[in-house]
C-alpha cells in the first residue's frame, strides 16, 4: 500500500507544481497587407521564432495572407526568406508565361513588326476590356506550386497552425474572412489589388483585396480564440502634396486612404497585453521586391526591440517540442492517381488533355506541370489555365482549370514603321492583324494582316490543325504584295519598278515543340512590274510563277524585341518549276541566324542573312532586298535589291535602366552595331562589293512595343535616320 501511494504522489506531483502557474496565452498573429513591404513580415516570423514565442493563430491580409498562409501551412522561416529572395517577381506578377514555353505560332504572331499589345474582341465583335491589368495567371500558379501540399486542408483550422484570410467582395463591399476552401485560390483573392489584379470569382463572390475593408485583421484574430494578439502593421504612409505628381500617384493615395481608414479603426481596438509591431518602412515602396532582403531585416530589427515586451509570451521549458513539430513540413509532393479537366473555352478538353504530361501513378512534376500550363495559357484562348490537386480516399486527382476569355479571342494588332535618309527621302509602312481564334475544337484560327506605306501588303491565311495538339496542320492562303524595287547597271541605279504579286497556295505543316515548325507548301502567283521612276525605256514586265516550296523555322528566343538568351534561325528552299504553270524554272534559297549572348545588362546578338537565286531569272522578280536599320545601316528600308544577298552583323546593347519587379517594366538600352554585306546580280550587270555599316541606337521597351531610333552610316557614303516601332532586328 505504502508502494502504491508513493506512485500516485509521484504521477501528481507536476499537477500539484504547476497548479499555482496560469495557463500559457493563446498568442494570435495578425499580419496586414501591404504589397512588398509585406515581406517584413518574414522578419517578424524569424525574430519570434528565435525567442521561442509559439503562434496559436494567424490572421493575414494581402500579402500578410501570402506569409501567414505560406508558414501556418508548415513552411520554415529559412524556407520563406529563399522564396523572397529568389521568387522572379516580374515573372510572378505577369501574365505571359516565359517565351520558351508559348508555342510557335503565337510567336509568329510578334514578327509582323506589330506592336506587342493587341486589343480583343468578343464573338459579337465588343470590345472587350479584362477587369484587371493583370489575370494573376503566374501568381495563382506560384501559390498552387507552394502550396501543394495544403491541397487536402479545407479546413484552415486543420493546418498546423489555424489560418484566416480576408478578402472584400467587391459587388457589395463586404468583408468576406476565409475559414475553409482552397488555401490558394482563397490567398490570390485576399491580395486582388482592384484594377490591378483580376478579382477571383468564388462561390457567387467577386473578390478582391482584403485591404479595402480590413487591412490589420485584429477582429479576425480575435473571433479566433486568441488571448492577446501580436500585430504587425507595415502599411503604406500617406504622400504629401508635393509627392503626388501623376494620375498613379493618386491612385494609389486613393488606395491608401481607404486601406488606413480601417487600419486606424482595428489599431483603436488594441489592448494592453497586445504587442504592435511597425517595421521602419519608410523608404520602401510597394514594387520594392528587390529589396527582399532589406525589408525582411527591417521586420527582424523591429521585433527584436520588443524582445523585453515578448519575453512574457515565451512557452515555459519543455514547449520547444511542441514548437519545432508545429513547424516540420508535410509531405509536398502528392502521386497523382487520375487527371481531370473543367473546361469552358473554344477548344476541346482532348486538346487540354494533349499539352498535360504528367504521368499516372508518379510524383506531381511541378517544373515540367508550370511549362503546361504556360503553353496552355500561350494559346491564347483562356482568361487562365490553373491546376489544384484533389484527394479523395487513396486518390489524388490533378485538376485542370481552363477558363474562356471572356473579354474575347479575337485579336487586332497594330505597328508603324518609319526611317529617313537626311537627304530627302523617307519611307514609312503601317500595318494590322486581325487573327480570329478558335474557330472549331481543334483550334482553327484565321490570320488576316494588311500594310499600307511603301510596301503594301494584303495576307489571309486559315489555318487548320489536324490532331488535339496543332502537330500537323494544313494552312490555305492568299495574297497580294506591292514594293518597289531598284534596277541597276554598273552599279548605278537607272529605274525604280513598282512589283505588284497576287497569289495563293496551300501549305502542310509539322509543328517541332514549342520552337519550330517545317512547311511544305505549293503556290502560284502572278503580276506586273512598271517603271516607277526613271528610265521608262526599260521594259515591263508580267509574269506568272508557279512553286513549290519547303520551309524551317526555329525560334527560342527568349524575348522578340530585345532577347538576352535563344536563337531565331529560317531556311527557305523555293523551285519555280514551268509544270507547275511557271514563266521560268529557277531556284532560290535563303538562310536566316541570330544569336543571343548575354552577361548581366550587356547583350550581344551575332547572325545575318544570305540569300541566293541559283539560276537564271528576270532580276526585278527575283530579287532579294537589303538596308535599313541593322540590314546594312545608312541605306533607307529595303533600298538594296539583288539576286544574291549577304549580310553578317554584330550588335552590342546595355540595358540603362534597372529591372523593375511588376509588368509595368519598360527598361532602355543604347546599342550599336557593325555590318558587312553584299548585293549582286547573276548576270554580273550589278555588284555591290562588299560595304562596311555601323549603327548606334537608342530602344525603349515601351507599353505600346518597342521604339527604336537609330542613326546608321557606311562605307558608301550613305548615312540615314530611323525611327521603328516593332520591330527591333
Amino acid at each position: 500500500m505504502r508502494r502504491l501511494l508513493s506512485c500516485l504522489f509521484l504521477c501528481l506531483l507536476p499537477v500539484i507544481l504547476h497548479a499555482g502557474e496560469a495557463p500559457r496565452p493563446k498568442v494570435g498573429l495578425v499580419l496586414s497587407g501591404g504589397a512588398a513591404r509585406g515581406l517584413a513580415h518574414i522578419g517578424v516570423l524569424k525574430a519570434l521564432e528565435e525567442q521561442g514565442i509559439k503562434i496559436d493563430a494567424i490572421a493575414g491580409t494581402s500579402m500578410g495572407a501570402v506569409i501567414g498562409g505560406l508558414y501556418a501551412s508548415g513552411y520554415k522561416i529559412d524556407e520563406l526568406e529563399k522564396l523572397a529572395l529568389n521568387i522572379d517577381w516580374q515573372q510572378a506578377l505577369s501574365d505571359a508565361p516565359p517565351r520558351e514555353d508559348v508555342p510557335f505560332r503565337r510567336k509568329q504572331d510578334d514578327r509582323d513588326f506589330l506592336v506587342k499589345q493587341k486589343l480583343s474582341f468578343r464573338d459579337d465583335g465588343s470590345l472587350g476590356l479584362p477587369l484587371g491589368v493583370i489575370q494573376g495567371q503566374n501568381l495563382a500558379l506560384l501559390l498552387e506550386s507552394m502550396l501543394a501540399h495544403a491541397s487536402d486542408t479545407r479546413d484552415f483550422d486543420k493546418l498546423p497552425i489555424p489560418f484566416r484570410a480576408v478578402a472584400t467582395d467587391i459587388a457589395s463591399g463586404e468583408k468576406v474572412v476565409f475559414r475553409k476552401g482552397h488555401l490558394p485560390q482563397v490567398i490570390r483573392a485576399s491580395m486582388s489589388i482592384p484594377a490591378v489584379f483580376a478579382p477571383v470569382e468564388l462561390d457567387g463572390r467577386l473578390l478582391v483585396d482584403g485591404g479595402m475593408t480590413d487591412n490589420i485583421p485584429l477582429d479576425v484574430a480575435r473571433e479566433m480564440g486568441v488571448d492577446l494578439a501580436i500585430v504587425v502593421d507595415i502599411g503604406t504612409p500617406l504622400r504629401s502634396r508635393k509627392q503626388l505628381a501623376t494620375v498613379v500617384d493618386v491612385l494609389n493615395q486613393s488606395i491608401t486612404l481607404m486601406t488606413r481608414r480601417n487600419s486606424e479603426e482595428q489599431l483603436a481596438a488594441l489592448r494592453p497585453e497586445d504587442v504592435l509591431i511597425q517595421p521602419s518602412l519608410a523608404s520602401f515602396g510597394v514594387t520594392d521586391f528587390g529589396r527582399a532582403q532589406d525589408m525582411i531585416d527591417a521586420g527582424y530589427r523591429a521585433t527584436r526591440i520588443l524582445d523585453a515586451r515578448l519575453a512574457g509570451l515565451r512557452p515555459k521549458e519543455g514547449m520547444d517540442a511542441e514548437l519545432v513539430a508545429a513547424r516540420t513540413p508535410s509531405q509536398r509532393t502528392p502521386v497523382i492517381t487520375a487527371i481531370k479537366i473543367e473546361n469552358d473555352s473554344k477548344v476541346g478538353d482532348d486538346v487540354i488533355r494533349y499539352y498535360i504530361r504528367q504521368q499516372l501513378g508518379q510524383p506531381l512534376d511541378l517544373g515540367r506541370l508550370q511549362s503546361d500550363m504556360g503553353t496552355l495559357y500561350g494559346l491564347d484562348y483562356f482568361e487562365q489555365v490553373q491546376y489544384r490537386v484533389a484527394h479523395k480516399g487513396k486518390q489524388q486527382t490533378l485538376v485542370i482549370s481552363a477558363r474562356g476569355k471572356r473579354s474575347g479571342t479575337d485579336y487586332l494588332r497594330l505597328g508603324i514603321n518609319l526611317s529617313d535618309d537626311m537627304r530627302g527621302d523617307s519611307a514609312y509602312n503601317i500595318g494590322a492583324s486581325y487573327r480570329v481564334n478558335g474557330i472549331n475544337r481543334l483550334g482553327a484560327e484565321w490570320l488576316t494582316r494588311v500594310q499600307i506605306g511603301n510596301e503594301q501588303e494584303l495576307y489571309s491565311e486559315f489555318y487548320q490543325p489536324l490532331d488535339v495538339g496543332s502537330r500537323y496542320f494544313v494552312a490555305p492562303y492568299a495574297g497580294m504584295e506591292s514594293r518597289n524595287v531598284d534596277a541597276v547597271l554598273d552599279n548605278d541605279p537607272i529605274a525604280q519598278y513598282r512589283l505588284e504579286r497576287y497569289g495563293f497556295g496551300l501549305n502542310l505543316g509539322r509543328q517541332i515543340g514549342n520552337n519550330g515548325e517545317l512547311r511544305f507548301g505549293v503556290g502560284e502567283t502572278w503580276g506586273k512590274a512598271d517603271v516607277r521612276i526613271g528610265d521608262h525605256d526599260q521594259p515591263s514586265e508580267d509574269f506568272t510563277e508557279a512553286f513549290y516550296e519547303l520551309k524551317y523555322s526555329y525560334d527560342s528566343l527568349d524575348n522578340v524585341y530585345f532577347p538576352h538568351a535563344g536563337k531565331d534561325v529560317g531556311v527557305a528552299f523555293r523551285q519555280y518549276e514551268p509544270e507547275l504553270g511557271s514563266d521560268q524554272r529557277y531556284r532560290q534559297w535563303e538562310i536566316k541566324f541570330d544569336k543571343a549572348l548575354s552577361s548581366g545588362p550587356n547583350t550581344f546578338i551575332l547572325g545575318g542573312r544570305y540569300g541566293r537565286t541559283l539560276d537564271d531569272a528576270e532580276v526585278v522578280i527575283s530579287s532579294f532586298q537589303l538596308g535599313g536599320a541593322r540590314q546594312l545601316s545608312g541605306f533607307r528600308q529595303d533600298a538594296l535589291s539583288g539576286q544574291n544577298i549577304s549580310l553578317a552583323r554584330a550588335v552590342y546593347y546595355r540595358r540603362l535602366t534597372p529591372r523593375a519587379y511588376l509588368p509595368l517594366d519598360f527598361p532602355l538600352y543604347l546599342g550599336a552595331s557593325l555590318e558587312r554585306g553584299r548585293a549582286w546580280n547573276n548576270d554580273n550587270e550589278f555588284d555591290s562589293g562588299y560595304i562596311n555599316a555601323a549603327s548606334v541606337f537608342l530602344g525603349f521597351d515601351t507599353p505600346l512595343g518597342p521604339l527604336n531610333f537609330s542613326y546608321g552610316f557606311n562605307d558608301d557614303d550613305q548615312q540615314a535616320l530611323y525611327l521603328n516601332l516593332g520591330q527591333t532586328f
